[in-house]
């Protein structure tokens, strides 16, 4: 199995980056302009990526104590598995990191999924700052 493992410093607070992030059913206001369009139904989520691509994933667990959301993608193109977390983590009142770990198979899905994940790292820090 193969995991990308990505962490980025965001300027605002804990609070603030999860109260947009546990929103699952909006992805494409946080994501912007990476995904463009999300949908939530039942706990299945429907993501459009700006390249067209639209993959459907599960909402697993997501955790307010923890401030983690978990999900599957169940049909993304050339993986047989995925699995991902996404994790807020306060490094302080105004500051936060957001962690993003993926798991996958087969490995090689890596050089397709990478450039997306460390886009939506930068798209996420972008909006959150932007916005506060």
């Amino acid at each position: 199995m193969a995991s990308i493992h990505q962490e980025v410093e965001i300027d605002v607070s804990a609070d603030k980056a999860w109260a947009a992030l546990h929103r699952v059913g909006e992805p494409q206001k946080l994501f912007a302009p990476v995904l463009v369009e999300g949908t939530l139904r039942g706990d299945t989520r429907t993501v459009r990526f700006a390249n067209g691509m639209e993959v459907q994933e599960r909402i697993i667990d997501v955790d307010e104590t923890r401030r983690r959301v978990a999900y599957s993608a169940l049909n993304a193109p050339g993986m047989t598995y995925h699995h991902a977390s996404m994790q807020i983590i306060e490094t302080g009142p105004r500051g936060c990191r957001f962690v993003w770990v993926s798991d996958f198979l087969p490995p090689e899905a890596g050089s397709n999924i990478a450039p997306l994940i460390d886009a939506g790292a930068q798209a996420l820090k972008a909006n959150l700052e932007a916005s506060s």
